[in-house]
């Protein structure tokens, strides 16, 4: 079966969940599912729910900072930059040498927008993945060059968000 490439991209809420409930099906069948989250490292619910699936389906994440990149200092941001390449250069090697069948590459899109990752090494990435290698990026702002090397793109637009009137990120539902 020749692998297919997904974006989830859109200022709505789900994308995260779109590709592990991907990675979820996939597993199902069978495949083994590497997700390697860029720029999270809070101990979210799908951290936990993931342990139960290892080893057919390995979560890959940082430690790093707890902060958003716009409220890092200089310095921070060198570090962060450090540990999202060595996020990135892990699963890529992971793809290569197959360990994965699929390859989610949560949150790559916004360490791309944030200059955390080169949009070139996601490029070079793709155009030389495994041909058999199931890959999905996620994250808002999708480039038009990944877009055009996509198979799939779905965008998830946000119509109404109870941030909007206050409500905080709940346990279980968004973290």
């Amino acid at each position: 079966m020749k692998g297919l490439i997904h974006i989830y991209t859109g200022d709505g809420k789900g994308k995260t969940t779109a590709a592990i409930g991907l990675g979820v099906r996939a597993c199902g069948r069978g495949m083994k599912v590497m997700m390697a989250q860029f720029l999270k490292s809070a101990p979210t619910g799908e951290v936990y729910s993931l342990k139960s699936l290892e080893p057919d389906f390995v979560l890959c994440r940082g430690t790093g900072s707890k902060k958003f990149t716009w409220q890092m200092d200089e310095s921070e941001k060198v570090q962060a930059a450090a540990e999202q390449q060595a996020i990135f250069n892990y699963a890529v090697n992971a793809a290569q040498n197959g360990e994965c069948d699929l390859l989610i590459l949560d949150e790559v899109l916004g360490a791309i927008t944030t200059g955390m990752i080169e949009k070139e090494q996601l490029v070079s990435f793709i155009r030389n993945k495994p041909d058999r290698l199931e890959l999905v990026l996620t994250g808002r702002n999708a480039d038009p060059e990944l877009i055009g090397l996509a198979d799939y793109v779905s965008e998830i637009m946000a119509v109404k968000h109870p941030a909007e009137k206050g409500i905080h990120a709940r346990k279980g539902i968004e973290f």
